[in-house]
């Protein structure tokens, strides 16, 4: 319980800053946790993990550019993979629902 206003007393925005954004990430993992059950419900549990496996890497670039942490091949595969399985995702998605029986025209 020592440890957070020990970190509080040494974080640079100060000690408001520090729990403004801890409050922050609280909201915001809130939010992103709704915005999952929502992919679930009006998608699929297929498209949620869809959408979560592309922010890990987007994760990484944007680590990359903000905060200038080198970029690795641990992290160019990781996009790329993430990249690749989006793609075939809709690619999939679009494929189906073209040759869908609902959707040919006699």
């Amino acid at each position: 319980m020592r440890a957070i206003p020990g970190e509080a007393q040494e974080f640079g925005l100060g000690k408001a800053g520090y729990y403004l954004l801890l409050a922050g990430t609280a909201v915001m993992y809130q939010l992103f946790l709704l915005g999952t059950i929502g992919a679930v419900f009006y998608g699929s549990a297929l498209l949620a993990g869809v959408i979560l496996t592309v922010l890990i890497p987007i994760t990484g670039v944007l680590a990359v550019l903000f905060f200038h942490e080198s970029f690795n091949g641990t992290k160019g595969v990781s996009l790329a993979l993430a990249v690749w399985g989006f793609v075939s995702y809709f690619y999939g998605e679009t494929h189906t629902h073209l040759n869908s029986p609902t959707n040919l025209q006699i």
